[in-house]
């Protein structure tokens, strides 16, 4: 099947994946066939895979690219993926999209390199990584100053989407983010560029008030995808309050996978719990549940239970997809 380049008209959910090791720190490749099953199951339009919360930074580069073609073969084309390709250095990030478009990519993800502190130093680092991969490489463009350092500010955003046709994406995680967000379309709506796509991150914590800001859908992570596709399906349809309805229902752990340093490893244990995935380890240097954590977390996979089951949502089961 060939595959579908990314481009502007993005929309949906883009699920950001986790990479599963085995206990002993390994790829688990056989929980990887199982984690794309479950997220193709769940109606997603579009998979991230090598991101900040897919451990792409404790991965080799050969590590990257074996996980990349796994992933790759068992969606087979069916929705696109995109593939973290952001590097320290332009040449390491260039040849690992080059790799990874060869397996059958969608496009990379890229954010500007951490330091950079002018609009000019960050216009034209993008503007070398953009040369480095070649035009025909669709990019999104990640804006993440909580972990980058990097502010990018609308005007530079409209100027790099204006100089740059190959990117095609904005990942909008700014925070706070919501007027950016309107301000971003309301340039758009002048003329100042094109209309892009903007996905929006953060764990999906604001998500239905970024929907109603004009975002286009989610490029995030967290362990019940089925809950991003239900409430971009429904404000999609018309039905802004019940998809904030549903949304509510799954708030307090949305909120609590994002404690900084123990999100992921909340996330990864409700994957294990729900038999996504064998183990909840996460590479070194990474953080393990102690018992209370293990405690919490069985009263609010409670909880959600009992308040999807008072909406007779048909995700009403959270524990296991068996």
């Amino acid at each position: 099947m060939a595959t579908r380049l990314i481009d502007e008209s993005a929309k949906g959910v883009y699920l950001i994946a986790a990479t599963p090791f085995t206990e002993a720190g390994e790829l688990d490749l056989a929980s990887t066939d199982k984690m794309i099953d479950f997220t193709l199951a769940a109606g997603i339009d579009g998979l991230t895979i090598l991101g900040v919360m897919g451990e792409a930074s404790k991965l080799t580069t050969e590590e990257s690219l074996v996980f990349a073609r796994r992933v790759l073969d068992r969606v087979a084309g069916r929705v696109p993926v995109i593939v973290g390709a952001s590097q320290p250095g332009n040449r390491p990030l260039a040849a690992l999209a080059e790799r990874a478009m060869a397996l059958g990519a969608a496009g990379v993800m890229v954010a500007p390199l951490a330091g950079l502190k002018t609009e000019e130093q960050i216009a034209g680092y993008i503007a070398g990584v953009v040369k480095d991969l070649g035009e025909a490489v669709p990019v999104v463009l990640q804006d993440y100053p909580q972990l980058t350092g990097v502010f990018m500010s609308v005007a530079l955003i409209d100027r790099l989407f204006g100089e740059h046709p190959s990117l095609k994406v904005l990942k909008h995680e700014d925070c706070p983010g919501l007027r950016k967000l309107s301000r971003l379309r309301a340039s758009e709506a002048a003329g100042a560029r094109r209309r892009i796509s903007i996905l929006v991150g953060n764990s999906a914590l604001y998500l239905p008030q970024e929907l109603r800001r004009g975002a286009d859908g989610a490029n995030t992570g967290i362990a019940f995808p089925e809950m991003l596709v239900e409430v971009c399906r429904r404000f999609f349809a018309g039905d802004a309050e019940g998809a904030e309805d549903l949304y509510d229902a799954y708030l307090p752990l949305v909120r609590h996978e994002q404690q900084p340093g123990i999100g992921l490893a909340i996330r990864k244990e409700i994957l294990r719990r729900r038999g996504v995935i064998a183990s909840a380890t996460l590479r070194a240097p990474g953080a393990r549940l102690d018992a209370d954590d293990h405690r919490e977390l069985d009263g609010l996979m409670a909880r959600l239970e009992r308040r999807l089951a008072e909406l007779a949502h048909p995700s009403a089961r959270v524990r296991s997809v068996g």
